[in-house]
């Protein structure tokens, strides 16, 4: 029986107990369980999902000495079955059937169970969330198979340097503190070696679970659409009797890091092209000082981007290309700040000097001390983005506030540490002291160590070397570095003042082509549903000369990554103030977006218009933006192979595309002069297609449009000019033939990976509404047995998916698998032979059964966009895709709603099933180093009607393409 406090409840209203956003109508109440289980229940009656997070605070630093990842694995097993719902996988096969998802994580100090679904669904699925902490089965049968989906997903973090650095941290701390431990998990930890000493893995995880998992220390998120009172009796009803042993929560006192782990020089060899220096300092967490926000006031100062910062500085004399200051990896306990700073070769070559301007700019910023106005910018940008952040999917919601649970005071519950609001220059000045040379790990990367280092980490086997470095060696570098201007930032002229919203007279519920030009065309919505001061700009300049070619693309690469290099001086101050922009190449040119408060975004987007106007090519910039580029190209060999897999598949169905090792080649020979002479080309014929949403009057978003046209087509030189209708770039994607299967084999291009990969594409149609639903309803069918069969069953890897695709409009699903137990032409016949699996399975299907999958399909449509950005995101890819169709759910649903079963099955027999006579499919296959010699025997197997691909390009250039959605006479009014 569970033992604790009787049942108490606090109700949260506006302006009461827990601070909320000024913006947000959801009802909030704390309440506490019996067994001491407390809870957030969160009431919108607007909600599509429901939504549920269960924060236990028990994570991988409990882990067992000699069973690393145990506290990994139990959160991997306890979503198998429970007592009362005993068929395993029938929580998640019950999820996905409701339109629902469910995950979970493991970090240091707790986990965290999550899951969202369809409305009507939420009670049952709350329920059987409830019993995995009532009474879980954690079946043997399952154990083995766990284990290996652990290992698999450590198997795809081996050949990460994000993860392989953060591990090097680790190892070099204190070996007693649990910071230290491998927390991951492998086969290794969790069989090999407890099977050598005799002791059984599954036991452990149940007394691991029996020991740690005690209501008293478990926090819940419960989101839902009924009012406080009903979801109340709830969940007092299904979580009561999740038992309150009364442990405390676990505590590691101490830090990490002895004066032995101080002041150390570690250099390491990385997977990946570049050169990366990391400065860690151990410091106060400032956690116990968040409403002052001591971290985030100085890592605004010292990861400043504009003129006078320490990046500026780093930038004009070409040592750098990002860098980012800031708290991170902190618990109650123990805190580290870090810098860390992108490098060029150059930089790479003065990293003495880049330590030394460190260290001279955070001894400027100390004898300048705290500066009131600076702390009252970073509260008002925090206040503005608090109080009209955008409503985002309840599940994210919910699990991002079911951690806050266990550190702030119920207040703050929602705000965390978001928002600074206590000016204490004490509390700075001691975590600034702190940044101090014999406080430091620095951490510097770089593939140039090759061959020089002398010791291996243990679980990820990064090569590294280590020295000390005394306080007077950073002395000397202070001295040497040479003599730069740094300065404190200038007051942010992009915080928004004006939160007024407007009085649209017309509610258009879709985009209206509002303009059109010969120079451009103008789609506007205005925000009619969510009811923010913000605002969403897309513009698609359609440049034909953009994709002609690999030495076009590459250049129209350089010309967009310049521009962003030009603009972030001046841009960076509207990204901190919650304006953000991107600039980035498109299928058919480049596009520029902006999205935030629309009270300064006039004046963003003129300055961006304006760089556009008058790009030159600066020739230093250029050879540091080249040196960037190349990497990045050079770096696409170590992508996962499953990555490399979609590549390939994509270059098959996209007509304008080029393999990235002829953009790496074409790159090479390419210099400032070829861009200079590129840019006025590229930009001579254009088209600008417009979308602009949100709290914008329509005669404003004519006006930026019309701005758009002056600067770059009305003046006596223009710099553009309108496109010939011969000249307007349609998507087209490759039509395969009917009744063909087609293979495409490749080694994958990282030798050292062992995993392999394959995407199994099915092309069905182009755009269709019945087509459509009956496409997505197969999907919604087939996900949760492709999951459970393929990474459950027969664990043929962690990365296991089913998922639609859509390519310019043609429709179709693939099947994605990364595998290191299985080569690729193995796992491919193991999805055949799931589809006459499924043959059976939709054959067999009972009328409920297909019912409710319409059912759960609709609600999934019907699902309202959460913010602007989202809404707009839909808007403009039918925008893009020519599509136009922003009728597309409702005409959808309507659609399903006359679905028979019968027109299903007739579908799957049609288009999808092995020897469907209208089936097109394509296999690609990549190879990781312990598959490769089964490459050559996979290909001999491929027979008549199959077809295997030996050059992309050539292959794609011998079939017919789809007709194009979009085109010159979508112009036409």
């Amino acid at each position: 029986m569970a033992v604790g406090t009787e049942t108490t409840t606090v109700t949260v209203h506006r302006g009461d107990e827990i601070l909320k956003p000024r913006t947000d109508n959801r009802d909030y109440r704390r309440i506490l369980l019996k067994n001491s289980l407390e809870v957030l229940l969160i009431s919108d009656p607007e909600t599509d999902k429901c939504a549920a997070s269960m924060n236990v605070s028990v994570g991988s630093f409990s882990d067992p000495d000699g069973l690393e990842g145990l506290a990994h694995f139990l959160e991997h097993m306890l979503f198998y079955a429970s007592e009362k719902y005993p068929e395993e996988d029938s929580y998640s096969k019950y999820i996905t059937e409701h339109g629902g998802s469910t995950n979970a994580y493991t970090a240091s100090e707790y986990t965290n169970y999550h899951f969202d679904i369809n409305t009507d669904s939420f009670d049952e699925a709350l329920d059987r969330f409830a019993q995995f902490f009532i009474k879980p089965l954690m079946s043997a049968d399952a154990t083995m198979r766990e284990i290996k989906a652990v290992d698999s997903e450590n198997q795809k973090n081996l050949l990460s340097d994000p993860w392989r650095m953060h591990q090097l941290k680790k190892h070099l701390s204190r070996d007693d503190h649990p910071y230290h431990k491998f927390n991951t998990g492998n086969m290794d930890t969790l069989h090999v070696r407890p099977e050598a000493k005799g002791i059984d893995t599954r036991s452990e995880l149940i007394k691991f679970y029996d020991e740690h998992y005690s209501a008293n220390i478990m926090h819940l998120v419960v989101y839902g659409k009924e009012n406080l009172d009903k979801t109340q009796g709830l969940v007092e009803e299904l979580f009561q009797e999740i038992r309150n042993t009364n442990k405390d929560i676990p505590r590691f006192p101490g830090q990490p890091c002895t004066p032995d782990h101080l002041q150390v020089l570690v250099k390491a060899v990385p997977i990946r092209q570049g050169h990366k220096l990391t400065i860690y300092w151990p410091i106060t967490p400032s956690i116990h000082h968040y409403e002052e926000a001591p971290t985030k006031y100085i890592g605004r100062l010292l990861g400043h981007e504009g003129e006078g910062s320490l990046f500026y500085a780093l930038k004009i004399l070409g040592w750098a290309t990002g860098l980012y200051a800031g708290e991170a990896d902190w618990t109650m306990e123990y805190s580290f700040f870090n810098v860390t700073v992108d490098l060029t070769d150059a930089g790479h070559e003065h990293m003495e000097d880049i330590m030394g301007l460190l260290f001279r700019h955070i001894k400027h910023l100390q004898h300048f001390g705290v500066s009131q106005w600076i702390f009252d910018e970073l509260s008002a940008i925090r206040e503005a983005e608090f109080h009209y952040q955008a409503k985002i999917h309840p599940i994210f919601y919910a699990t991002r506030i079911s951690p806050k649970m266990t550190i702030y005071p119920r207040k703050h519950w929602l705000v965390g540490s978001s928002l600074p609001t206590k000016f204490n220059p004490a509390s700075v000045e001691k975590v600034l002291n702190e940044l101090s040379p014999t406080n430091i790990r620095i951490f510097w990367e770089s593939n140039k160590f090759e061959g020089q280092t002398d010791k291996v980490e243990p679980w990820y086997n990064t090569a590294y070397s280590l020295e000390k470095i005394t306080k007077l060696t950073i002395q000397e570098w202070v001295q040497s570095a040479p003599d730069v201007n740094l300065l404190l930032p200038t007051p942010n002229v992009f915080i928004p003042t004006d939160f007024s919203l407007k009085d649209f007279k017309d509610k258009d519920i879709f985009p209206v082509l509002l303009r059109k030009t010969s120079f451009s065309r103008l789609w506007y919505k205005p925000d009619t549903m969510f009811f923010k001061p913000k605002a969403y700009v897309k513009m698609d300049f359609n440049c034909p000369l953009a994709v002609t070619s690999p030495d076009a693309v590459v250049l129209s690469n350089f010309f967009v990554w310049l521009l962003v290099d030009y603009l972030n001086e001046y841009a960076y101050y509207a990204s901190i103030a919650g304006l953000h922009y991107g600039i980035s190449l498109s299928d058919n040119g480049f596009e520029l977006y902006l999205v935030g408060f629309n009270h300064k975004l006039r004046i963003l987007l003129e300055a961006v218009i304006q760089k556009i106007a008058k790009f030159q090519v600066k020739p230093d910039r250029f050879s540091v933006i080249k040196e960037t580029v190349t990497k990045a190209y050079q770096n696409h060999k170590f992508r996962q192979p499953y990555h490399q897999a979609m590549s390939y598949c994509s270059m098959v169905l996209q007509n304008h595309s080029w393999p990235w090792t002829e953009e790496l080649d074409a790159l090479t020979y390419l210099e400032a002069e070829d861009l200079a002479k590129f840019v006025p080309m590229l930009l001579s014929r254009t088209f600008v297609e417009c979308y602009i949403a949100g709290n914008v009057e329509k005669s404003e978003a004519e006006s930026m449009v019309k701005h758009v046209e002056d600067v770059l087509f009305n003046e006596p030189k223009p710099i553009c000019r309108p496109l010939f209708p011969s000249q307007f770039l349609t998507n087209r994607v490759t039509e395969l033939k009917t009744g063909m299967k087609y293979f495409y084999h490749q080694q994958g291009t990282n030798p050292t990976d062992e995993n392999s990969a394959l995407v199994h594409y099915i092309q069905v149609h182009q755009d269709e509404f019945s087509m459509n639903i009956k496409l997505q309803m197969f999907k919604l069918i087939a996900k949760q047995a492709t999951f459970h069969q393929l990474r459950t069953v027969e664990q043929l890897g962690y990365i296991t998916s089913l998922s639609q695709r859509n390519d310019s409009g043609v429709y179709g699903v693939q099947y994605i698998i990364q595998s290191s137990v299985k080569g690729p032409g193995h796992i491919d016949l193991r999805v055949e032979s799931l589809l006459k699996d499924l043959e059976s399975k939709l054959y067999n299907i009972s009328d409920e059964e297909f019912k409710r999958n319409v059912t759960a399909l609709i609600d999934m449509k019907l699902e309202k966009h959460k913010n602007l950005s989202e809404e707009s995101g839909f808007y403009w890819g039918e925008i893009q895709d020519g599509t136009l169709k922003f009728n597309r759910i409702d005409a959808e649903v309507a659609a399903l709603k006359e679905l028979k079963k019968e027109e299903l099955i007739d579908f799957f027999n049609e288009y999808i099933k092995v020897d469907a006579p209208k089936k097109k499919s394509l296999s690609v296959c990549v190879y990781g180093n312990q598959h490769s010699k089964e490459m050559a025997s996979d290909k001999d197997k491929v027979v008549s009607p199959s077809v295997e691909i030996e050059d992309i390009v050539g292959f794609r250039n011998s079939l017919p393409l789809y007709r194009s959605l979009r085109g010159c006479n979508q112009l036409k009014l």
